[in-house]
């Protein structure tokens, strides 16, 4: 069907209900103030029903409910087995997080990184709260998850076995934030079994909402020492791991590979001619340290000035220690900073604050799952997001030690041209897989994804309008590119010239499905768009051209509506089943037209639930024109189109539709083997053509743009 140039046109309005981030369903309507006042009126502590105390809440598996460490576990409030609970002691530090017997170093270390900076860690964990006046057995804490912090409300019942916590517990034994901050976590993934294993950056993203980036370490890696004091004074969490393929295994020097460290400070000092460059790391098990070099033992602490030592040495089995940077290159594989906010990712820019943009999408089998090999055609069928970056970073005139992502503004591409260097934007990508971790329970994990990013020559700018562009995709030249990782975030500093790119987020391989996040940071201005269509459609698509009904099939009509002169489904059924079997002989379209689909056709096109002949007309010429269509689009006359042969096949019936939407008519329409059948095709495109045709009805002559709500439009765009 050809395009008309006359269309309808819908856009969607900010209203508060937009396609958010999200978070688990169940936080709505868990506020912790109304909780905790509703508790001490009726005088009863408060019991979660959201995520009950019990075996459920421990695991599926290892802590499963017939599991061994299931045995004898009782839940209990920290009253119940403790003298004085406290929330939050005075005294608090970094040492007071000690790892249980669950495997989450990762979680506890980002946590004792959180405690160096109290202003941080109160943004977690709300004061205020205790187990004295006002006490309600609730608690709350924030998280941030995908773009919005959320507010994870807990009861106070917590695992215990023989008397003693299960998991993390405070060094501090009357202290109770930590294990009640790791309940929240769980509950926010589902159990406390899923939190077994991990990266830290993840945590240091849930507890900041910052940009986590991963540094793999060799032993001649420059401007490590000075990238970590750097991020340290800047308030950025930072972790450290020794990687292991046997899981955590203990070293003679008393590293455990396999686990996850904090860094908490530096030091650096001459000694003679010597320069000593030292970090201080601290283990999540609360002891287990090193034994080489400046450790809490080593001799050479002797030679310091007493004033040195007394400030930088604790001699005390807390886990805590200091090791000097080669001995730290020699041992660790990976170093993950997480900066807090955009305005301390690297030097202040001159104009202000951080430019961001923060995309939420989903990679969805058969339509836009199309792994990560530039040169296979399915890679195309991927979200695209187009940036453009026009200002090059400012100069900096300070040419301090080199970091290893070559300094935030790379040495030799600094700023404007200035001796032959060329001018280059600062950005950072930042893709997060959503909501995966609570899949564990199913057998799911984190997928391998990354990005890829794209220059788009100026002079096909005119034509980067829409996704009809894709054929011009091949012929791009990569600018830079992630590592593909089966990690939650993966990130990616990225100095690129002024101009136009592609950003290419994916899965690695065909098919795979996940929710994702995407946000761009950059120094100077930049503009962001995700590559799309908007909402509309020809109004030729939504009126069929007048064409008479042949005798036959009008007199076929009457018979079967008899004296009331209208159809319902089951007489339409039987019509259609009729009329369409020659023409079912002239084209490659198979199969019937079932009861379900007329009962939508005659609520689309009739009134109420009968058809009359003029409506019938109306249909028939509809049906003709879309049978066309598909067999036109139905390319290796299967009788089927995939989804990409689906998306064009409705822009040609005159549809033209965004991703979003696409995406949620693909997961609707499509069969188990990810095609649709012309019936389906016909459901889809009638339910389009009605969709339209009640926007239109708020359009003088029908033409123009409509502005609906997020929920209006969801109300009216029902597809389930």
């Amino acid at each position: 069907m050809a395009s008309g140039n006359r269309k309808v046109t819908i856009q969607l309005v900010d209203d508060g209900a937009g396609t958010g981030a999200g978070g688990p369903q169940l936080f709505k309507g868990q506020n912790y103030e109304a909780i905790r006042r509703a508790c001490l009126d009726s005088g009863i502590l408060f019991r979660d029903p959201c995520f009950p105390a019990g075996p459920d809440a421990l695991g599926y598996d290892k802590l499963g409910p017939d599991s061994e460490k299931a045995k004898g576990v009782e839940w209990k409030r920290p009253h119940e087995f403790c003298a004085e609970p406290q929330f939050i002691c005075e005294d608090m530090s970094r040492t007071d997080v000690c790892q249980g017997s669950l495997g989450n170093c990762w979680l506890l270390a980002a946590a004792a990184s959180l405690t160096l900076y109290p202003r941080l860690l109160y943004r977690v964990v709300p004061p205020g709260q205790g187990f004295q006046d006002g006490y309600a057995g609730v608690f709350h804490f924030q998280l941030w998850q995908f773009g919005r912090w959320v507010d994870v409300v807990v009861d106070d019942k917590l695992p215990v076995r023989e008397g003693k916590l299960m998991f993390v517990r405070s060094e501090q034994r009357n202290e109770f934030w930590a294990p009640l901050l790791e309940k929240a976590y769980a509950k926010l993934h589902g159990s406390y079994e899923v939190m077994r294993g991990g990266h830290m950056n993840e945590a240091f993203v849930d507890f900041t909402g910052g940009v986590g980036e991963v540094l793999y370490l060799r032993q001649n890696t420059p401007g490590v020492f000075a990238a970590l004091r750097h991020a340290l004074a800047k308030e950025s969490l930072v972790g450290a791991t020794a990687l292991s393929d046997r899981g955590e295994i203990r070293t003679d020097e008393g590293l455990v590979k396999g686990h996850a460290y904090s860094v908490t400070g530096t030091h650096k000092m001459s000694l003679g001619f010597t320069k000593v460059r030292l970090l201080r790391l601290r283990n999540p098990w609360g002891r287990v340290e090193w034994s080489g070099p400046w450790s809490d033992s080593c001799p050479r602490w002797d030679m310091l000035p007493s004033e040195w030592r007394d400030a930088l040495l604790v001699k005390k089995e807390d886990g805590e220690f200091w090791m000097e940077l080669q001995d730290f290159l020699t041992h660790f594989n990976t170093v993950q900073i997480c900066s807090l906010s955009p305005e301390v990712l690297g030097p202040s820019p001159a104009g202000g604050g951080w430019h961001i943009h923060i995309f939420q999408g989903r990679w969805v089998r058969g339509f836009n799952s199309g792994g990560s090999q530039p040169s296979a055609e399915n890679f195309w069928t991927n979200p695209q997001f187009r940036l453009t970056l026009l200002e090059p970073d400012e100069e900096e005139d300070d040419d301090d030690e080199e970091g290893p992502w070559g300094g935030w503004g790379a040495a030799g591409a600094r700023g404007p041209a200035r001796g032959g260097r060329v001018p280059k934007c600062t950005v950072l990508l930042s893709l997060i897989q959503r909501n995966r971790r609570c899949l564990r329970a199913k057998g799911l994990t984190y997928l391998t994804v990354g990005f890829h990013v794209f220059q788009i020559p100026e002079e096909l700018l005119d034509l980067w309008d829409s996704p009809r562009s894709r054929a011009l995709l091949p012929g791009l030249l990569r600018a830079d590119r992630s590592v593909f990782c089966a990690r939650r975030d993966v990130s990616r500093r990225c100095r690129l010239p002024p101009g136009h790119y592609l950003v290419v987020p994916s899965a690695s391989r065909v098919g795979d499905e996940a929710d994702f996040t995407l946000r761009i940071f950059s120094e100077r201005s930049h503009t962001a768009v995700e590559i799309d269509d908007v909402i509309s459609a020809d109004l030729d698509a939504l009126q069929a051209p007048y064409k008479p009904l042949e005798l036959e099939l009008a007199q076929l009509f009457l018979e079967l509506a008899g004296e009331e002169e209208e159809l319902n489904a089951l007489q339409l059924q039987t019509l259609i089943s009729i009329a369409l079997e020659p023409a079912r002989a002239n084209t490659r379209t198979p199969g019937e037209i079932g009861l379900r689909t007329c009962e939508q056709l005659v609520q689309c096109f009739g009134r109420g639930q009968r058809l009359s002949l003029h409506h019938f007309q109306e249909l028939w010429g509809h049906l003709m024109s879309w049978q066309a269509t598909f067999d036109k689009f139905d390319e290796d006359a299967s009788g089927t189109m995939n989804s990409c042969e689906l998306r064009l096949a409705l822009t040609a019936a005159g549809f033209h539709l965004n991703n979003q939407l696409t995406q949620s008519l693909t997961s609707r329409y499509r069969d188990s083997r990810l095609r649709v059948d012309f019936e389906r095709f016909v459901c889809c495109a009638a339910r389009l053509t009605c969709i339209f045709r009640h926007c239109c009805q708020h359009l003088d002559g029908g033409e123009g743009v409509v502005c609906l709500t997020h929920k209006q439009w969801s109300e009216v765009a029902t597809f389930s």
